[in-house]
C-alpha cells in the first residue's frame, strides 16, 4: 500500500481516530495515521455514492452492537476499513484487490500475520456474505455489511438510490433485470442474517423493504 499524503477533513476525524485506535490495539510498529488517511481518501473517491464512508461509519457502528458476537472483534473492524477500499462499480475483483491491500497495508504496518490473514478471509467473504456455520467473526462482518436492507423504508430508499446512481452507465432495463434476480435469490435465502441481535433487530424491515424495492422493479 503506497501511504499517499492527504490533508486531514473534520469530516473524516472521528474515522481517523477510530483507525488509529484500532491499529494500535492490533499492534502495529508503524504510525496509524498516513494508513488510514490513504484508506479515508480510497473511501471518498468520486465514483462512490453508496460505498463510501458513510457506508464505512455505518458498519462500524454496527460492529460495535454486534460485538459479543465475534471471536475477535477488532479483526473484525479491520476488515471492515478494507471491505470496500478498493471499488470499482463495474469491476468484478474489487474484494479480492481489496484483501490484498489489506495484506500488503497491515504487513507494513507491522501487524501479525496471522490476523493479517484473517482479515484477508473476511474481506473475500463479502464476496457471497455466506459464512460457514461457527465463524463468528465471519457472521457479525456480513451482518453489520447487511444491517442496511433492515432500516427504515426511507433509510433504505436513499440505499437503493445510491446504489442504482453508482451503477448509473448500465442502461435501466439491464439494472432493473440485474437488480431484481439480486433482490430474489436474498428473499429466498432462508436467513439474512446469522448473529441473534441482526436476526431480531433486522429480519422483518428487511424482508419488507427487499419484497417492495422488487415489486417496484418489476412494475
Amino acid at each position: 500500500m503506497t501511504v499517499m499524503a492527504t490533508e486531514a477533513h473534520p469530516a473524516t476525524d472521528a474515522l481517523l481516530d477510530r483507525w488509529t485506535a484500532l491499529l494500535q490495539r492490533c499492534g502495529t510498529t508503524a504510525d496509524p495515521v498516513p494508513y488510514g488517511r490513504e484508506l479515508l481518501r480510497r473511501w471518498a473517491e468520486p465514483q462512490r455514492r453508496y460505498h463510501t464512508t458513510d457506508h464505512l461509519l455505518a458498519m462500524l457502528d454496527q460492529i460495535d452492537l454486534l460485538a459479543e458476537h465475534a471471536a475477535d472483534p477488532d479483526t473484525v473492524r479491520l476488515a471492515a476499513w478494507f471491505h470496500d477500499a478498493v471499488y470499482k462499480p463495474d469491476r468484478s475483483e474489487n474484494e479480492e484487490r481489496s484483501a490484498q491491500l489489506a495484506i500488503r497495508a497491515l504487513r507494513e504496518a507491522g501487524v501479525a500475520e496471522p490476523r493479517i490473514e484473517e482479515v484477508a478471509r473476511l474481506v473475500r467473504l463479502t464476496v457471497s456474505h455466506h459464512p460457514e456455520p461457527g465463524d463468528r467473526d465471519g457472521e457479525v462482518l456480513c451482518d453489520a455489511d447487511l444491517a442496511v436492507l433492515g432500516g427504515a423504508a426511507e433509510q433504505y430508499a436513499a440505499y437503493a438510490a445510491a446504489v442504482r446512481a453508482e451503477y448509473s452507465f448500465v442502461p435501466e432495463q439491464a439494472f432493473r433485470t440485474g437488480r431484481a434476480a439480486i433482490l430474489r435469490q436474498l428473499l429466498a435465502l432462508p436467513g439474512l442474517y446469522r448473529t441473534p441481535t441482526a436476526v431480531e433487530r433486522y429480519t422483518e424491515r428487511a424482508r419488507a423493504n427487499l419484497a417492495a424495492e422488487l415489486s417496484s422493479l418489476e412494475s
